[in-house]
């Protein structure tokens, strides 16, 4: 999970700065008024108002943290700050300039409208100390001091907007990577729950689909050829361990048992079609690829095979075919697998064709050869067979 934008780094060197520039104030104002008015009554007030105001303002939130006291206590900490800078300023008016780092806190640590109304009195005790000070009116005392809080006030709420805004912009782009994320891994559930369910399909399900087959036709024989049901009864069992293996290759790699037995996809092609071979349906194999197969990528021949597997049960199931040929074409570009039969066909436009409609059938068969920017073709018509031809294409084939 991102971690949330936290703009303190940014200000960190803000805090020793104010802290410094409050002391040195409050220093200057202090060491000017020892030297200018020694031995006065109100000398012992204004060391021991100095020091109060001086250990408040080290009590209080660091300038680059104003959040550090709680929400109710931070106002009464300011007031009682004002209230001794403002007793300090009318008994030695040069400690107003003490009036720029409270400015400034203030604005920190009050809602916008309370910051302005706290501007606008310092201002006006600034005002009037300098005015004092002076012993004369002076115009550029009058207006100066206003215009200058007027100037930091309007540069510091503008500069606050502006990080605000860009606080929610970061927000914005750390929950939108967030959710970007999460479609991702959700993404990524969907379609790994979409390639279980064609691995299951092509591989557990026509599996059992064909030992039921199987155990139906011994059953319909048992009494009248025996010999004839216990070859039903033992093919099933062959399908039965065949079925276990895949099961167990699911637990390691998803990798379809043949091609985990060695010999390259051709092998695997002339296995399947020996457990495929029985009763009323033969099934041939022709491969043509030059001694290339092996050379294939995994995923290829992975995916070539399971097509293999659901074009051969959608055969047996479906097309009342006897022979059935599997050829594999290994060209330059691309790599062709064709499954032909001599059944009675079907119309692949029409609605409910036999061949797409059971499972996930031709649906699953296109969707792995999406995932390869493959391509897969039908060409059927009823009483003439069916033929489905696979394309992949290679990017390295040599």
């Amino acid at each position: 999970m991102a971690e949330p934008y936290d703009p303190a780094p940014d200000a960190r060197w803000l805090g020793p700065v104010l802290h410094a520039a409050f002391f040195l104030l409050l220093g200057g104002a202090l060491a000017r008024f020892l030297l200018r008015h020694p031995g006065e009554p109100r000398t012992p007030w204004i060391i021991a108002l100095s020091v109060v105001l001086a250990l408040l303002h080290l009590l209080g939130p660091a300038p680059d943290r104003p959040g550090a006291l709680p929400a109710l206590r931070r106002p009464a900490w300011l007031g009682l700050v004002v209230a001794v800078w403002v007793v300090l300023v009318v008994l030695a008016p040069s400690f107003s300039w003490c009036a720029v780092p409270l400015f400034y806190t203030g604005l920190r640590t009050l809602p916008a409208r309370a910051a302005l109304v706290l501007a606008g009195v310092l201002t006006l005790f600034v005002v009037a100390a300098q005015l004092r000070l002076a012993g004369r009116l002076d115009p550029d005392l009058l207006l100066a001091p206003p215009a200058v809080a007027a100037l930091a006030t309007a540069v510091f709420l503008h500069t606050e907007r502006q990080a605000a805004r860009q606080r929610a912009l970061i927000d914005d782009l750390i929950r939108t990577r967030r959710d970007l994320a999460a479609s991702e891994r959700r993404a990524g559930t969907l379609a790994e729950r979409q390639r279980l369910s064609m691995e299951i399909h092509d591989t557990l399900a026509q599996g059992l689909s064909s030992q039921r087959m199987l155990l139906q036709a011994a059953e319909r024989v048992w009494e009248a050829d025996p010999a004839k049901a216990h070859a039903h009864v033992r093919a099933a069992a062959s399908v039965a361990e065949h079925n276990l293996a895949e099961a167990r290759r699911f637990v390691h790699d998803l990798a379809p048992a043949d091609l985990a037995r060695g010999g390259g996809l051709d092998a695997a092609l002339r296995a399947l079609a020996d457990r495929e071979s029985g009763g009323h349906l033969t099934v041939r194999v022709h491969v043509d690829d030059g001694g290339r197969a092996p050379l294939l990528p995994d995923r290829v021949q992975s995916a070539l095979l399971r097509i293999a597997q659901g074009a051969l049960a959608n055969v047996r199931e479906h097309a009342g075919a006897t022979t059935a040929a599997l050829t594999l074409t290994l060209l330059d570009d691309q790599v062709v697998l064709d499954v032909s039969d001599d059944g009675h066909g079907f119309d692949p436009a029409a609605p409910g064709a036999p061949a797409g409609v059971r499972g996930h059938g031709l649906p699953a068969m296109r969707a792995r050869l999406r995932q390869l920017g493959g391509t897969l073709t039908v060409e059927s018509a009823p009483g003439e067979g069916t033929v489905l031809s696979a394309a992949v294409p290679l990017e390295n084939p040599r």
